[in-house]
This record gives C-alpha cells, sequence and structure tokens, in this order.
C-alpha cells in the first residue's frame, strides 16, 4: 500500500524556503523563564521603609532577601522617595514618560525611587511606539552615537589597526576588539587605540578580555573604556561566574579610580540562557541588573540582550522586551549601548526591524557593537551588521533623517587612513623592537577587506611580542612617545589628548565620547532637553548636509554627473 503526501501550494513552498523560516521560535514556557515581559510568576510591586532602611521589596521581607534583593534595596533606589514614587499609579507614570510636558528630570525624580516590579508594571503598559517615545526623552546625552566591532578572525594587529582607522572615519564614537587568543591582546589593543586616532582623534577604544587583563590594560593607558563587565538578575547564575553585587562593584571601582570609563553588560535571556531564571520574565530578571548597574555606580550599561538576543527574539513580544531594557536603563539615568550587536536573524527584514525602536529614537550608542568588519572576523560571534551594511545604513538615515552615528566616505580617503594606520603601526611596532610589520603587509591593509586578504604572520614571534609588551611594562605613553618618534606626530597628539582625559576624569560622566575637537561631550555638557516637536537633537545643519552623501546621488543640474 503506497501513501502519499498532501500537495502543497508553490507559495507555500517559496515562504518555507524565505530566511526568517531558518530562525529558532519556541512557546512560552514560564516556569523556566521563556517569556518575555508578562509573567504570572513575576512578582507584584512592594515597597515598605522603617527607620530608614528597605524592609520589604516586591512581596519579600528583608530576611528573605537573596543578595540581589539586599543590593538593590541599599544601594540602587532612592529611599526618600521609594515608597512616595511606587504609590503613584502605573498608568500616570507610563505617560510621565511620554508626555512633552513632563521633564525627564522631572521622571527621573520619580524613576529613581521604584523598585524592580513597579518598573516592570510601567513598561508592560507600553507599545513599542510608546518606548521609542520615551526613549527618545529619556536617554541621557542629547547627541546620539554609535559604537563599533574592529577583530580579526587571525588576530591580525595590522587588519584591526586599519579597519579602526576606516571605522573612526565613518563616525564611530567607540571601537572595540577580542581576541581569540587571548594571548595576542596586547598587540591588538595597541594596534586598535592607533588606528582609531588615525582614522578620528578621540575615538575611544576597549579590548574586551577576562577582567585581570582587561583591567591591566586599561590602566597602562592602552585602553580607554571597559564595558564587558556582566551582571546577572539572579544569585544562582552570579553565583555560577564567581561573582556577586559587591566584587563587580568593586571591580568598577578599580577601572573608575584609572580615569577607565567603563559600562557593565546585561541584557534579557541570560538566565534563560544559563539555566537559573527561578521562574521569572527576562525582562523583570533584566531589571534587576539594570538596578545592580545603578546602585554599584558604574555610569552606564551595554545591553540591549546582547550575547543571548536569541533567546528573547525566539518568543512573542521579545525585541519588544529588548527595547523596553533600552528605555529602563535610560530612565534609571545610566548611558545606554543599546545592543543591536550578535546576529540573531536570517533576515534582512527581521534584523532591520529589531533596530528600528533604538535608531528612530537614538539612544547614546545605537550599536554596542555594528561589525567595522567582515562577520567572518567577528571575533565577538558575528554582529547585525557587518562592512557589506555600510551603504543601507547610510540610505536609511538618509531617508528618514535620522543619525546613526555613521556617514559615507569616499574611497580616496578611506585607503589614505587605511594606509597610514598600517604604516603608524609599522613605525611604532619597529621603534618598540616588536615583531616587523613588512611593506607587503602595508600594502595589502590598505586594500584589504578581511583576514584572508593579508600575508600569514610569524604566530610565535606575535605571541613573544604580546608578551614582552606585558614584560617590559610598555603603557600608552610609551605609544605617544613612539608615535612621535617615527613622525607620526598628529596620531600622537590624538593619544596623548585621550590619555589626558584619564586624569581629568571628564569620561567617567555619563554617556561620555570625545569630539573631533577632543573635547568630552556627555550629559553634564549635552544634556537631552527633548520636550516634543522643535526641541531636543535635530539632524539638521552641518550633519545633515553630511548624511546627505551618499554613494551614487545624481546632480539636480546635470542627470549626468553623480555627486556625494
Amino acid at each position: 500500500m503506497t501513501t502519499t503526501q498532501p500537495r502543497r501550494s508553490r507559495r507555500t513552498e517559496i515562504l518555507e524556503n524565505r530566511p526568517v523560516n531558518l530562525d529558532g521560535f519556541v512557546e512560552e514556557w514560564p516556569e523556566k523563564g521563556l517569556v518575555a515581559m508578562d509573567s504570572d510568576y513575576d512578582p507584584a510591586p512592594s515597597v515598605r521603609v522603617e527607620n530608614g532602611r528597605i524592609v520589604e521589596l516586591d512581596g519579600t521581607t528583608r530576611d528573605q532577601f537573596d543578595f540581589m534583593d539586599t543590593f538593590i534595596a541599599d544601594h540602587a533606589i532612592d529611599v526618600a522617595s521609594a515608597e512616595r514614587a511606587n504609590a503613584i499609579p502605573s498608568e500616570e507614570i507610563a505617560r510621565m514618560l511620554i508626555d512633552t510636558h513632563v521633564s525627564r528630570n522631572e521622571v527621573l525624580a520619580v524613576t529613581r525611587g521604584l523598585t524592580p516590579a513597579k518598573i516592570l508594571d510601567v513598561v508592560e503598559l507600553m507599545n513599542v511606539v510608546e518606548i521609542m517615545q520615551g526613549m527618545q526623552k529619556m536617554r541621557a546625552r542629547r547627541t546620539p552615537a554609535n559604537q563599533g566591532h574592529s577583530t580579526s578572525a587571525r588576530d591580525n594587529p595590522i587588519q584591526v589597526a586599519a579597519d579602526a582607522a576606516e571605522g573612526a572615519m565613518r563616525g564611530f564614537a567607540e571601537l572595540e576588539t577580542t581576541l581569540g587568543v587571548v594571548r595576542y591582546a596586547p598587540l591588538v589593543a595597541i594596534a586598535l587605540q592607533v588606528g582609531a586616532q588615525v582614522g578620528r582623534g578621540g575615538v575611544l577604544t576597549q579590548c574586551a578580555l577576562e577582567e585581570a587583563t582587561e583591567l591591566e590594560l586599561g590602566m597602562r593607558g592602552i585602553t580607554a573604556y571597559a564595558e564587558t563587565i556582566s551582571v546577572y538578575g539572579t544569585e544562582p547564575v552570579f553565583v555560577d561566574g564567581d561573582d556577586t553585587p559587591w566584587s563587580k562593584a568593586f571591580l568598577a571601582s578599580a577601572y573608575a579610580s584609572r580615569g577607565i570609563k567603563m559600562r557593565f553588560t546585561s541584557g534579557t535571556g541570560s538566565e534563560v540562557q544559563m539555566g537559573n531564571a527561578e521562574g521569572k520574565s527576562m525582562l523583570y530578571l533584566e531589571i534587576r541588573c539594570i538596578l545592580m548597574a545603578k546602585g554599584a555606580g558604574v555610569q552606564g550599561l551595554q545591553n540591549g540582550s546582547i550575547s543571548c538576543i536569541g533567546v528573547p527574539g525566539a518568543v512573542p513580544g521579545g525585541i519588544r522586551a529588548v527595547a523596553a531594557e533600552n528605555l529602563v536603563a535610560s530612565m534609571v539615568d545610566l548611558e545606554c549601548a543599546s545592543g543591536n550587536d550578535q546576529s540573531f536573524s536570517h533576515s534582512a527584514m527581521r534584523r532591520t526591524a529589531r533596530l528600528m525602536p533604538q535608531l528612530l529614537p537614538g539612544t547614546d550608542f545605537v550599536c554596542s557593537g555594528y561589525s567595522g568588519v567582515p562577520n567572518a572576523d567577528n571575533m565577538f560571534a558575528g554582529s547585525n551588521f557587518d562592512t557589506e551594511d555600510y551603504d543601507d545604513w547610510n540610505t536609511i538615515q538618509r531617508d528618514l533623517q535620522v543619525d546613526g552615528g555613521l556617514r559615507h566616505v569616499r574611497e580616496a580617503e578611506i585607503l589614505q587612513v587605511r594606509n597610514k594606520a598600517a604604516r603608524a603601526l609599522q613605525a611604532l611596532f619597529s621603534h618598540l623592537d616588536l615583531p616587523p610589520i613588512t611593506d607587503e603587509e602595508v600594502e595589502a591593509a590598505t586594500y584589504a577587506d578581511s583576514s584572508n586578504d593579508y600575508p600569514l604572520r610569524d604566530v610565535l614571534a606575535d605571541l613573544k611580542g604580546a608578551q614582552a609588551v606585558m614584560d617590559r611594562g610598555i603603557t600608552g605613553l610609551d605609544l605617544v612617545r613612539g608615535l612621535e618618534a617615527t613622525g607620526f606626530h598628529d596620531v600622537a597628539e590624538n593619544l596623548l589628548a585621550v590619555l589626558r582625559q584619564r586624569v581629568s576624569g571628564d569620561l567617567l560622566q555619563t554617556s561620555a565620547v570625545l569630539t573631533a575637537e577632543l573635547t568630552p561631550l556627555s550629559a553634564i555638557n549635552d544634556p537631552n532637553d527633548y520636550q516634543g516637536p522643535g526641541t531636543g537633537y535635530r539632524l539638521q545643519g552641518e550633519r545633515w548636509e553630511q548624511l546627505k552623501k551618499l554613494r551614487h546621488v545624481t546632480s539636480a543640474t546635470d542627470p549626468e554627473t553623480e555627486v556625494g
């Protein structure tokens, strides 16, 4: 007896083969935390204060607090306003977030006293458009910016330098790198910093590693900021990492004491991914992370699900929850690097949709890791956007008149800075007696796309050179001296200006970046003043003229001519 399969329509076959159907989707499973932001297992809001101390938090009395509850109650919530703020109906607070007649400071006066469950209760009321409205008002810095990745599948420092120079010229305010082999870190971190200062003076750089090495590189002035200091929303996940809120706060103070800018990292779905969500919704646990960061005194947070984006991306409303977590970070007055980094979907349409809640209202850093290299070279497991998307990104900015931090750059300018970055690193390595960079490698860096376009380097020599950087105590000032001695005066000046900021402490202000004029821009001297139409940051003037330029634009006066 033969059986025949039911005949399928041609349209269904076509739909089945669409890239979006390669993504993973799951049903909600609240008991295991597989729910975005509305779980029956989330606690109800409550707070009780006795003798200036919170003794009840979201239905849990102090004798039953876990260490997250204790830290949040003692360090993250304004005790003086807690009972009054939490008594305000959630609907009223949600409306304050989008009401153009209510200032950001008026909102902060309320939100600083809210408990995690109360914050969740507020943002659950908001649809994604309202979340974006809230973000437009609540981000700390008036002017949005972007952050890029500059990494190499071969940990090639010449590639990192050239791509960093291009990324800086294209507009990234911050650039980060990481390694496949951690022992390469000193050479790659130096390359990133040098390349960034060639592309545009004042770009801040970091090298994301295990915490001891990352801190040492920062203290030596070889990096300028850090953000991969992960925090979590449940005690068991913290314990799995041999950490507590207090140990993370101590680490943050070590960075701050040396003038190193730093953010924590968290994101919806991390506790589910690590198997200890305690039956709570992803967003509730993320709000605990956000308040933990606030209580630790760090200036900001990299959140937006980051390396666990596939988890909220798989459940209903998950991307709305990601937008909500960005808003929560801003509504408790933290700098927000809002994700859009690790790739989560095969669908170009879905990747763009995931971007819109951050790009349209603007955030402190629209991406916390746009890949300034092809994704095959991205050692952060690939990004939502990479070098192939530059023209699309620039066109969307132009289409919608929004500022996503980037701009179009002519090829001649790109080739020039890539070549200069490679030559500067070549000269510096020679001056410091580090493994040589050949003229062939400089030529390759000028025109390369990926690590496949570079000659292979002597791995053993590079590893010995990297260790020598640490053994000899090389610092950022040694890099400045080397660049000056080898004729790269402007690059040396740019790097010295970044190091000077370490002494002033200005980079420790919320949402701090350095402008092309090498002056700090932060929530202190560029506060977000949005209060409705005609206020706040507007893409206009010189910046708008800059963003109008694309690769192929037809001249209005001569249709045979391209401009831009």
